[in-house]
């Protein structure tokens, strides 16, 4: 998403940066890349395209549908079959892929979840995965209801809502889908637009000799074993200290801590 111009709309600034960046990333071990069409439109999944193509063995490209861009940058619904079979067929022509690994059918918008019917969309990825477009389906800024509902129609592999330190309204959720070996990946895992802010999280940070946001991304890996995360970037630096996150170990004390927060 930060890769695209800003308001996630238009190129970036520097496109060779962009490109430097993806590589580093697979260079550093990330095997798990979250983009969609709609993000420039179209301008991230080129970018990825431009910088891994032909992809590595082993990195898994996670799209999302179910919005669409209007011409005055707003994100608009788009949930008939005809969108939605558009945006998987955008998203498999733009990052050259003769099948998508993974696509999340998102149904919120900005201000999170709603009660909108999924059968019909989902039936719609169910017969793009019967003709081979998309090898698993999964569900985004969605409902437990939703969530549900959507794992009594299909195979659901991955569930990606809003999630993080200061915003847990999905604990319930994780942990069931843990259960199920259903894999959880929560967006803005550092605040989004907003980044993370309290004064446990810096003294926590202070005591272990790291950043503020390592030990958030931290927080979140021992959270539970079904987590996968994608803190979103646009700097090599950022980048960097992201991943070293993973070898972050948070003691229990400290865990306690943030866990009352």
């Amino acid at each position: 998403m930060k890769l695209a111009g800003p308001g996630v709309w238009g190129p970036p600034q520097d496109p060779e940066a962009a490109v430097a960046l993806l590589r580093e990333a697979v260079a550093l071990g990330v095997n798990h890349v979250d983009t969609s069409d709609f993000y420039g439109p179209h301008e991230t999944n080129k970018l990825i395209r431009r910088a891994l193509h032909p992809y590595p063995n082993g990195l898994t490209l996670v799209t999302k549908i179910g919005y669409r861009r209007g011409a005055d940058r707003s994100w608009l619904p788009a949930f008939t079959p005809a969108e939605l079979t558009a945006a998987v067929d955008d998203n498999l022509r733009n990052l050259d892929l003769d099948a998508l690994d993974v696509v999340n059918l998102r149904t919120g918008g900005p201000e999170g979840p709603s009660d909108r019917p999924i059968e019909e969309p989902l039936a719609v990825l169910a017969e793009l995965r019967r003709k081979g477009k998309i090898r698993h389906i999964g569900v985004s800024n969605v409902s437990a209801s939703q969530v549900a509902k959507a794992r009594s129609i299909i195979d659901i592999v991955c569930v990606q809502n809003h999630y993080n330190l200061a915003h847990r309204g999905d604990d319930a959720l994780i942990d069931d889908l843990a259960r199920q070996g259903i894999a959880y990946t929560p967006y803005f895992p550092l605040g989004g637009f907003t980044p993370l802010q309290s004064s446990v999280l810096d003294a926590a940070a202070a005591s272990l000799g790291a950043t503020a946001m390592q030990v958030a991304l931290a927080w979140l890996l021992q959270r539970s074993p079904n987590l996968l995360l994608i803190p979103g970037t646009s700097s090599v630096g950022h980048l960097r200290e992201n991943v070293a996150a993973a070898s972050l170990k948070l003691p229990a004390r400290v865990l306690a801590e943030l866990d009352a927060t």
